[in-house]
């Protein structure tokens, strides 16, 4: 068991390795209730904060957005969910307080719901585990009941395989847990959440991406809509198409290291000797038998192919720029 932010998280159960193949090969199971949930009733207040159509979301969808600040920079990456009779935002654990006072600073009527749990059901067979939500396709959401639990699903994660979140009354959480894990999931703790989304290319709050982050150098363009950036009518619009109109000086690309050597947060990034860069989040790939990283670099070095040398323990390692995911998707669209 480890800290962060604020809880008490499990790392690992059999083993990160293990648990991370589980979830590429089978299913596996993550507690991930220190995420936040929270209701928005006022969605057209709500979509001046962001840059993505959010009352344009149709009752059964999911999407992921970015709260802004006036220069353009990254509060939060969360997802939001309309399941009819309400509009549900995911919030990371360590900014959910933030998030809810920036809202509520800007007229936005939201009700956190911190108490509820969330589980994530990952991998090839999470369908078969929980059958229940197989009418759902990727990025839909739901409103379920499974032996008298009132669940509330979306057919997404935070792994790169098919998968669920499910949340619920805290008092229904064991119970659903050990339902899930006596259908055949493998619990799994934040080892393999981060090896997971590391090879799926996907940022993580505080390392990858923070409030001085620009969702263009970040590679967050598809969070972007273009209806909104015409209007401009969000938070930190100007900033945002600046950086579209005129580029970056950095960008987020992915690298891929020979060795087994894994480079880790704040490694320098080096070409020719130069200093180009610095890795934000870097782990050993199980599935791709190799060390990968995510890190900002200078634009002029982020075409894939280019070479790199990524500075562990003050040794050169060499390393080489590749396209995003490191792996495939393997949603259910």
């Amino acid at each position: 068991m480890v800290e962060f932010a604020g809880y008490e998280m499990p790392l690992q159960f059999a083993g990160i390795m293990a648990e991370h193949n589980a979830c590429r090969t089978g299913a596996a199971l993550f507690d991930v209730s220190h995420m936040g949930q929270a209701e928005i009733a006022d969605t057209a207040a709500f979509e001046r904060l962001v840059p993505s159509d959010i009352t344009g979301l149709k009752p059964g969808r999911q999407r992921y957005t970015l709260l802004l600040n006036t220069s353009g920079g990254i509060i939060d990456d969360l997802m939001v969910a309309n399941f009819g009779g309400r509009v549900v935002a995911v919030l990371n654990a360590g900014r959910k307080a933030v998030d809810v006072a920036h809202m509520r600073a800007h007229g936005v009527a939201v009700t956190p719901r911190f108490e509820r749990a969330l589980l994530a059901l990952q991998g090839p067979k999470a369908v078969e585990i929980f059958p229940e939500g197989g009418a759902l396709k990727f990025m839909d959401a739901a409103e379920l009941t499974v032996e008298g639990i009132a669940l509330t699903v979306t057919r997404s994660g935070y792994t790169g395989e098919d998968g669920f979140e499910i949340g619920c009354e805290a008092e229904y959480a064991e119970h659903l847990a050990g339902l899930l894990l006596a259908r055949g999931a493998v619990p799994a703790g934040l080892g393999a959440r981060d090896s997971l989304r590391l090879e799926a290319g996907l940022p993580l709050y505080g390392n990858d991406i923070g409030e001085d982050t620009n969702p263009v150098e970040a590679g967050l363009g598809f969070a972007l809509s273009k209806k909104r950036l015409e209007t401009a009518g969000f938070i930190g619009a100007a900033a945002v198409k600046a950086a579209l109109e005129k580029g970056t000086a950095r960008k987020l690309v992915g690298i891929k290291l020979e060795g087994r050597a894994p480079a880790r947060a704040h490694a320098e990034v080096r070409a020719s000797g130069a200093h180009v860069g610095e890795v934000t989040s870097g782990v050993f790939a199980p599935t791709l038998g190799a060390p990968i990283a995510l890190a900002y670099v200078h634009t002029d070095f982020s075409a894939p192919g280019t070479a790199l040398e990524l500075l562990v323990r003050d040794k050169p390692l060499t390393g080489t720029v590749t396209i995003l995911p490191f792996i495939p998707h393997n949603y259910a669209r």
